[in-house]
């Protein structure tokens, strides 16, 4: 399949690029980037000056920030070529809503991706949990974003989701493997004084009669946080480094390979096989209701 690569940044360096490079389904066709250029790809400065140049490419992966995105979408479906789109998905939940629409009614696949669900070990959790009563869920999300995202400003301007753009991966996780929704109660969102989305957030939720609460942190410096633990009637589990090592009670550890992003592109190429989409909205309707009922504490000013 011939893709195009819209977006040449930091995760599209780090992930997308050698996750293509490694599966045989799909052929790196072109790129559009205002900045950047992968070498030995044609590149151009849009995606629709790429789709117009190259019409043979068949699918689009989208790895642009979530601001601006929405309009890189509606050209890449009115082309009629299939869609893969980086998380998160866009900066609101309406705008996937419109264009699941429109690639139900142009008959290509969208793929809204959570990388974080690939992780080695997930599954595993999902499955251990499918039959357990939940009595609690403690989520703490913790990284430096000098260290993930350096110079990024844009991850903190509106519509950049700030600390919820790794905290979205936590809560990703969480919906897929807690047998019941969560529900956003509450939550506190630190905004430093010059920046417009939190450096930091607590969420109180609820799955079931469970209580759950969410810890994120974009200043954390040291060792970073990645877990997620679920008190059950059968003892605990913790899902730890992101999803790759899981601790289950009366069993030794397990930790699988990290190979989130090639588990994603041999899905997507799947579901295009299959004629399918897969737009899951849930952990992006979390972070728009934590930003509806949060009380906004402002902080320090934030520089990189």
């Amino acid at each position: 399949m011939r893709i195009g690569l819209v977006g040449i940044g930091k995760i599209a360096r780090d992930q997308h690029l050698p996750a293509l490079a490694v599966d045989a389904g799909f052929e790196l066709a072109a790129t559009a980037s205002r900045h950047g250029r992968v070498d030995g790809v044609e590149g151009y400065n849009s995606v629709g000056e790429m789709l117009a140049a190259r019409p043979e490419i068949e699918a689009v992966s989208l790895c642009t920030p979530p601001e601006g995105r929405f309009e890189q979408a509606l050209v890449v479906l009115r082309a009629g070529k299939h869609l893969m789109l980086e998380k998160p998905p866009a900066a609101t939940v309406s705008e996937i809503e419109a264009l699941a629409k429109m690639a139900r009614a142009a008959g290509v696949t969208l793929f809204t991706t959570w990388h974080s669900r690939e992780a080695a070990e997930v599954d595993a959790a999902r499955d251990w949990l499918a039959d357990k009563r939940i009595e609690a869920v403690r989520i703490r999300w913790k990284e430096n974003i000098r260290q993930w995202h350096p110079g990024q400003d844009w991850i903190l301007a509106p519509g950049g989701f700030g600390v919820f753009d790794p905290g979205i991966n936590a809560l990703s996780i969480a919906t897929r493997i807690l047998p019941e929704p969560l529900i956003v109660v509450s939550a506190r969102l630190d905004v430093p004084a010059n920046r417009a989305c939190p450096v930091a957030a607590s969420i109180a939720l609820r799955t079931g009669e469970a209580p759950a609460d969410a810890e994120f942190d974009f200043l954390q410096t040291g060792q970073q946080t990645w877990d997620i633990e679920v008190d059950t009637d059968c003892g605990a589990l913790r899902l730890r480094d992101g999803g790759s090592r899981l601790e289950l009670p009366g069993v030794a550890p397990m930790r699988g390979p990290n190979a989130e992003y090639p588990r994603l592109y041999r899905h997507f190429a799947g579901l295009v096989a299959r004629g399918e989409s897969d737009v899951d909205l849930r952990p992006l309707q979390l972070v728009a209701d934590a930003f509806l009922v949060a009380e906004r504490v402002t902080v320090e000013p934030f520089e990189f």
